[in-house]
């Protein structure tokens, strides 16, 4: 019988791993050459060889060659760097057999070859998030960093770069290699060959992130021509430094834009991005992500990106069936950015029928590109005029975002989360096609979790979920979440989801004596909880929803104006009086409100209610801020109309 292909590959395998133990240096180095052709380019090969513990037996062999040996010790070099190539499982492999340290000691060997044998297979492993940190800190770890930017050897600098790259995360570090004098070798490195330049203008990016102080540093290097370095790159002939050289000027300017004023250099990066989409490989992959930096929270160059067709651009790439993981998530961050601000960029999406693809990615195997296309999609639905339209509450929608609840990755469960809080606002009293899809149920149980983020943000939707809704749907929506619930979420040890819980009842008491009763329900455990958070809160934002509330059911019935009033006067002096004198406009305001709503003339209680305020200070404070600066002209009306009243009221008292 025949012996298949598989099986003889098999047999081959074993074979050369046993040949690796040969007394023979001449079977050695031959075999040494055959795994390292076969495992080029080749992950299955490299995945069946770890498996068999090849790397440990290259590695024996390269920890035994003396120095005399140049050939056994570029190709166990060079055989252990094709297995740290690209795969995350052979950099593992290489760094648990205790490679690195043999590979180091092979720098300063006195063959050139063996130097760059050992300084490729370093830069292989350098590529990996696995790789070791470099620890810039130790004084002789720093010496020896400069030594190899400051090698002759082109492999060496490079690797030097990468490990800076790799490594250099604090303000800390981004300072100690600015004061060795990195940055000066770096950018005398930008004049380098192409290799060196790319490497340079990586590890360039990497200390000037979120840094002035060496931003500062490195504009000033050579007369002050540094920043000119980089605006030259972007004109290169070569695709990769162009689109570094951008990545460099982008995070300058995040952190020092006064360096980057000139508007025609910001449109000259945006143009540069844009024609760099279309390449392939790995600088097409980074593009995506590098226009979204740069246009992020800039409306003024989100605009000048829509004018240039960016969107059109980017939404194209969205009909390719064969666009891969990494392009694809960075396309729907840029498209999330580019329509975060502008009404026009998001009716162009809209009118591209894009919003279909978004919805697909919704669904994609990735959970990176899940999370972005749910990223996309809160963006593109904050346009108010859609929401009023009703054109997000649809079941193709809908349903894949409350799928997302369920999402194993807590990112995108987060993402969908913030998404449904944009489409469940809906304007057009739809809501009852997200709770008919389950997606109230889901909501409810996620704000029952441990983890905060995603209580925040599943109490933060089902706010939104009940602002303006029918009665019949907040029925529905409080008797899935439940009073004890709800007072739970009020009470929450996070100021955050207490405020979003807050505005939850805010909501749910907006809307007539049958909302507010909601608040009375099992002796009152929701107003009570509303008042202890008034009375306590130290969160100005936790207090202001509370006080609206109390403002919100003082509209009510004279048992419910009655109720708030004990509320408020439980403590002397009352908790308005703070309020009221308070720095923070917001509350004074809410606080005004809530007064106006209680003392309304014509209720049969207004009158007392009036005398007890009088009695708590509270009178005398509403009078002293009829001058008040801060308060705009309707509040300011409604407080003269107040002090007016008031004084009607205690004419007749007296």
């Amino acid at each position: 019988m025949p012996t298949s292909a598989s099986s003889t590959s098999s047999n081959r395998t074993e074979v050369l791993i046993s040949l690796l133990r040969s007394e023979s240096k001449e079977v050695k180095l031959k075999a040494l050459r055959e795994v390292k052709n076969q495992i080029i380019g080749n992950r299955t090969k490299k995945l069946s060889y770890i498996k068999l513990g090849a790397v440990p037996k290259i590695l024996e062999i390269l920890s035994s060659s003396d120095d005399s040996e140049s050939l056994i010790l570029i190709q166990s070099a060079a055989t252990i760097g094709s297995f740290a190539c690209g795969v995350d499982v052979g950099v593992k492999a290489v760094l648990d057999s205790g490679a690195f340290p043999h590979l180091i000691r092979l720098l300063s060997h006195l063959d050139d070859k063996v130097v760059d044998a050992g300084a490729r297979s370093l830069k292989m492993i350098y590529q990996s998030k696995l790789a070791p940190k470099y620890e810039f800190h130790k004084a002789e770890n720093m010496a020896f960093l400069l030594s190899l930017l400051n090698s002759e050897n082109e492999n060496v600098t490079e690797l030097g770069a990468s490990i800076i790259t790799h490594s250099c995360e604090t303000t800390a570090e981004q300072k100690a290699l600015c004061e060795a004098g990195a940055l000066s070798r770096l950018l005398i490195l930008l004049k380098g060959s192409l290799n060196q330049r790319e490497a340079s203008l990586d590890s360039l990016a990497a200390m000037t992130e979120n840094n002035s102080e060496v931003i500062a540093k490195f504009v000033g290097l050579n007369s002050g021509r540094a920043l000119n370095s980089l605006t030259e790159l972007m004109k290169d002939r070569y695709p990769r430094t162009r689109l570094l050289a951008s990545v460099c000027l982008i995070v300058i300017d995040h952190t020092s834009p006064n360096y980057l004023q000139d508007i025609g250099i910001k449109t000259k990066l945006i143009m540069i991005l844009i024609e760099l989409l279309e390449e392939p490989g790995r600088v097409g992959d980074e593009v995506p992500f590098a226009l979204a930096n740069l246009i992020a929270d800039k409306e003024d160059l989100q605009q000048i990106a829509f004018e240039v067709n960016a969107l059109d651009k980017l939404c194209s790439f969205l009909h390719q069936d064969t666009l891969l993981t990494k392009r694809l998530q960075g396309i729907l961050l840029a498209i999330a950015e580019l329509c975060s601000r502008l009404e026009n960029c998001r009716a162009r999406f809209m009118s591209m029928q894009a919003l279909n693809l978004v919805t697909n990615a919704l669904t994609h195997d990735c959970a990176e590109v899940r999370t972005a296309a749910c990223i996309c999609m809160r963006s593109v639905t904050r346009s108010v005029k859609n929401l009023s339209a009703g054109h997000y509450l649809d079941d193709m929608i809908v349903t894949p975002l409350v799928h997302l609840l369920h999402d194993q990755c807590t990112s995108v469960q987060v993402a969908a989360l913030k998404t449904i809080s944009n489409i469940v606002v809906d304007f057009t009293n739809r809501k009852s096609v997200f709770i008919q899809c389950g997606g109230l149920k889901d909501l409810v149980l996620l704000s029952k979790s441990m983890d905060s983020t995603l209580r925040l943000n599943s109490v933060w939707a089902l706010r939104n979920l009940m602002f303006l809704a029918e009665s019949s749907n907040k029925e529905r929506i409080v008797s899935e979440i439940t009073a004890s619930t709800l007072t739970s979420l009020v009470c929450d040890p996070e100021p955050f989801i207490q405020e979003q819980a807050l505005a939850l009842v805010r909501n749910l008491v907006d809307g007539g004596i049958s909302c507010i009763e909601h608040v009375f329900v099992e002796g009152g455990i929701i107003i009570n909880a509303v008042g202890r958070q008034v009375r306590n809160a130290s969160k100005s934002e936790v207090c202001i929803q509370g006080i609206y509330i109390l403002g919100n059911i003082s509209t009510g019935s004279e048992s419910h104006k009655e109720a708030v009033m004990h509320q408020l006067l439980q403590e002397a002096p009352s908790v308005l009086i703070k309020f009221l004198k308070c720095s923070d406009a917001r509350l004074r305001v809410a606080a005004i409100w809530c007064v106006v709503n209680l003392t309304y003339p014509g209720g049969p209680g207004s009158s007392v209610r009036v005398a007890r305020l009088r009695d708590s200070g509270i009178i005398s404070q509403i009078k002293c801020m009829v001058n008040d600066p801060c308060l705009d002209a309707k509040v300011w009306t409604t407080v003269s109309s107040i002090v007016v009243f008031l004084h009607s009221s205690l004419y007749l008292d007296s």
